[in-house]
């Protein structure tokens, strides 16, 4: 295939996964991954999951990074508890982007497989699922930009527990983490949608600039293409902001859930009979 062809397929990849991971909030790695896999042919390269994985998180560094920035000007980060949760985010993606180098591609595929089939299940689970309601030793409160002050806490050892899970998922399967953040930052911790969601995008950001690094070293990042598909997934989180305000909140959801189960589904087939 010509260049021409090359730039235009990579770019729309970066452009759908970043618009669909913003309709549905997930990060675009849960496609640009799949997607590099079974489209690389076309491009006219094959690339390893490992490789897939590596460009996916480097993408993520620069989306993550403007997600950031916008959301400290609407003073939503909790910049403390972002910076407790990398403790161990942070050591999570380097172990989790070793590790999939590793995996043998069926390995991969069953695994993050599985692991799309369990989002699903939390976004059917989510709304029957009840806060936490208990004292928790550390208490923060947070003053967003309407100055509204907002109550919350949390105890170091389950806080950095999932702060390393997540960061393993995330350099393993070169994803953001967010969907795992979100829900237990406010269902477990109390922390207000808003603020969680914030906060869960500043710390996936180091921890992607963490693992992308180790994918990097393990020469498993394609800069090439990587050059391409940044731009098409910065356009995308633009558009895929502007279409959810179009979309209703059930509508979106239902679409979250029927993605994640056909995915899920192809992925876990393919790992079990590959």
């Amino acid at each position: 295939m010509g260049y021409a062809w090359t730039l235009g397929l990579l770019f729309i990849i970066g452009l759908v996964s970043a618009t669909f991971g913003s309709i549905v909030g997930l990060g675009g790695g849960i496609i640009i991954v799949p997607a590099l896999v079974y489209l690389g042919p076309l491009i006219g390269e094959e690339v390893s999951t490992a490789t897939a994985v590596g460009t996916s998180l480097a993408v993520l560094i620069i989306t993550a990074l403007a997600s950031t920035l916008t959301f400290a000007k609407q003073k939503r980060v909790d910049f403390r508890s972002g910076w407790l949760l990398f403790i161990t985010s942070g050591p999570g993606s380097i172990v989790g982007s070793m590790v999939t180098g590793l995996l043998e591609p069926s390995r991969f595929q069953l695994g993050f497989g599985i692991f799309m089939l369990l989002m699903a299940l939390l976004m059917l689970l989510r709304d029957k699922l009840k806060p936490v309601s208990r004292p928790w030793p550390i208490q923060r409160q947070f003053t967003d930009a309407s100055g509204t002050v907002w109550s919350y806490g949390y105890s170091y050892t389950p806080l950095l527990a999932i702060g390393f899970l997540v960061g393993l998922v995330s350099g393993l399967f070169g994803i953001g983490g967010g969907s795992l953040f979100v829900p237990a930052m406010v269902l477990l911790f109390g922390f207000p949608p808003h603020v969680a969601t914030a906060t869960s995008m500043f710390t996936i950001l180091f921890s992607a600039v963490m693992g992308s690094l180790v994918h990097g070293a393990l020469g498993e990042i394609h800069y090439w293409w990587l050059l391409i598909l940044a731009p098409g997934a910065y356009v995308g989180g633009i558009l895929g902001a502007k279409i959810t305000t179009r979309l209703s909140g059930p509508a979106l959801l239902w679409l979250l859930r029927l993605t994640l189960f056909v995915l899920s589904t192809k992925l876990i087939w393919e790992g079990l009979t590959g």
